[in-house]
């Protein structure tokens, strides 16, 4: 299991609070939004520090957007997977490209009307040009509840669960929607493991890491940043 952060530099943890009535609408969130907590189930949801509920109940529609600005702090790549990231850039570059690290970086969500889930957009400072910028969608469909699509088609369908101090979003297979039909890769195809991590640090802020990993390479990426609620 993994340990519950609780340090100086990240602060004490927080308890959890009671499961919220679906319909429930507060000062400080908005309209509530039960669709993550369903995925994770009563018990695991009950376990999740208040600040993680909070952020994952948000209900962003019509015209809000919920922005949370950070840095990151460590990335690393494989020799193969810095090459992968590159070969990425041809399907929108859905991973980091550099090592770069200690700029100003944010997240922001925002409703995905044709999806029915939510716009994940990640935006990356670099020490020149333009910043990197990694959209993709969350939709609440498929075998596990929850895809992440990044367009051409291409989607990994993603197990959730609650871990000591936060969210996992785990991998379970990836696929090609082609004409309207869907195709689910083999193994052999896929670029590995991707997991992503939302850990508490503190009442206002989080740890984000992604982690890409293929079973017989071992890790190709490695990404982590620390945000804040905006």
């Amino acid at each position: 299991m993994e340990q519950r952060v609780a340090n100086e530099e990240w602060g004490p943890a927080v308890e959890a609070r009671p499961i919220t009535p679906d319909h429930q609408v507060s000062e400080d969130t908005g309209p509530y939004d039960p669709r993550f907590r369903r995925l994770i189930g009563p018990e695991g949801w009950q376990s999740l520090p208040a600040s993680v509920q909070r952020r994952f109940s948000k209900r962003v529609v019509d015209e809000r957007v919920v922005l949370y600005p950070g840095v990151i702090r460590k990335a690393r790549f494989s020799k193969l997977g810095w090459l992968f990231a590159q070969a990425c850039r041809l399907v929108g570059s859905p991973l980091p490209l550099g090592r770069e690290c200690g700029l100003p970086s944010a997240v922001s969500v925002m409703e995905d009307r044709e999806g029915k889930g939510q716009f994940w957009t990640r935006t990356y400072a670099r020490k020149s040009g333009f910043p990197q910028v990694i959209h993709s969608s969350k939709r609440f469909a498929g075998e596990t509840g929850l895809e992440e699509h990044i367009g051409l088609g291409i989607g990994m369908a993603l197990r959730v669960s609650a871990i000591d101090d936060g969210i996992a979003f785990r991998s379970d297979h990836y696929f090609l929607c082609v004409f309207g039909k869907r195709i689910k890769l083999p193994v052999w195809l896929s670029p590995g493991e991707t997991l992503v991590k939302h850990r508490h640090v503190s009442d206002n802020r989080f740890l984000f890491s992604l982690e890409l990993t293929h079973p017989w390479l071992g890790e190709l990426v490695y990404q982590e940043g620390l945000f804040h609620d905006g």
